[in-house]
């Protein structure tokens, strides 16, 4: 899975993504800098002159973000935000005026349908399409801008990203991708072609359950001056303290990522034999729907594994049983997570869907642990 250039493998990066120049006496990452002004005599100039537009700890995190996105690339920016979805508002909103259309999935992160009823109440016209079967191709013509979200949550339909990028250029609209679930080391939009990557920090980026962040990462130019502008006008800006946490916690992503996806890949085999489980989906199955677009395009398959028992009752009698695994929303922790995703009510999803984030564990204790609360939930 790492790149085969010495010194220049996923691990490497990970570790080294974004820090300074070493300096005598120094921290090799140095600590947060909780500033809202800086000393800015005379002319305004440098690059930090007030808290809501720049901040050191951020540049170091923007850089190391941009160097997993797209390593060796130039001409390229990273912006942090406070969360997730700032960074997704910051996309939509900045790149779409009244008249304008946007597609979006129709399967996406269930905020999406909020999101829908903003632009549409500014005047924007707004489709949507599935994600699996490349669906969105049918509804492009005439959009400003179409919005990607492979694999999609929680059903993890994945799209051909680079399919749909062409498709999109050649109508002329922009493209953005939510890269949330698979990572940067699992997939990067930028190299197949996307404008944008934005995704949640929060997640597995982070994944210590412990972080609200978001990034966008975009090629220079007007559309990323725009991006930049909306984030000074909204201050949808990241702490320090949070910045230098996500920061720290890139280092070991590509650890954390392996160790995750391949123990998500256990449990998806184990629950293969279930017969009291249908609509089993993850992407690195050989035999998901998804599993031939999604291995021309991703390194990794992300953590997460959705399935479903037959019915409300007996899921959330699952989940009372498990013992290693949180009741619990968002996805990519070190922790394992799992919730019927029904309960929100935002997610076309049955009754009995179960939305599960693979954590660290040890592959045969949580596959174990699911199993055993499964037998148990069914009486």
């Amino acid at each position: 899975m790492s790149e085969s250039t010495e010194g220049n493998g996923e691990g490497t990066r990970a570790v080294r993504a974004g820090l300074p120049e070493p300096v005598r006496n120094e921290p090799t990452l140095p600590g947060p800098a909780f500033a809202a002004h800086f000393h800015l005599p005379g002319e305004v100039g440098g690059p930090y002159t007030y808290g809501r537009d720049e901040n050191p700890t951020w540049t170091l995190l923007e850089r190391a973000i941009g160097e997993l996105e797209a390593p060796g690339q130039d001409g390229l920016q990273t912006l942090v935000f406070a969360s997730g979805m700032a960074a997704i508002s910051s996309v939509l909103f900045s790149q779409l005026r009244a008249g304008d259309t946007v597609v979006l999935p129709n399967d996406g992160y269930q905020v999406l349908p909020l999101v829908r009823a903003q632009l549409e109440a500014y005047g924007i016209e707004v489709r949507t399409a599935p994600t699996g079967g490349d669906a969105q191709l049918e509804v492009l013509d005439g959009a400003k801008l179409l919005w990607i979200e492979s694999p999609s949550n929680p059903g993890l339909d994945v799209c051909d990203i680079r399919r749909l990028v062409e498709a999109a250029h050649a109508r002329g609209a922009l493209v953005a991708v939510d890269n949330t679930l698979a990572t940067p080391l699992g997939q990067r939009p930028l190299e197949l072609g996307a404008d944008f990557s934005v995704a949640s920090g929060t997640k597995q980026l982070t994944g210590h359950g412990d972080v609200l962040l978001g990034y966008v990462t975009g090629r220079d130019g007007e559309a990323m001056t725009a991006v930049r502008r909306w984030r000074k006008i909204v201050g949808a800006i990241p702490g320090p303290m949070e910045a230098w946490l996500a920061h720290r916690s890139i280092a070991t992503l590509q650890l954390r990522v392996d160790r995750q996806n391949a123990t998500a890949l256990v449990l998806a085999e184990a629950l293969k034999g279930r017969p009291d489980v249908t609509g089993l989906r993850y992407p690195g199955l050989p035999d998901d729907p998804s599993h031939k677009v999604a291995s021309q395009q991703m390194r990794r398959y992300g953590c997460v594994v959705s399935f479903t028992l037959p019915s409300r009752e007996r899921a959330e009698r699952f989940l009372d049983a498990l013992r290693l695994v949180d009741d619990a929303t968002s996805f990519g922790g070190v922790r394992s997570t799992a919730e019927r995703r029904g309960r929100w009510g935002g997610d076309a999803v049955p009754d009995g869907f179960v939305r599960f984030s693979v954590g660290a564990e040890d592959p045969e204790d949580l596959v174990a642990d699911v199993l055993r609360a499964l037998d148990e939930s069914a009486h």
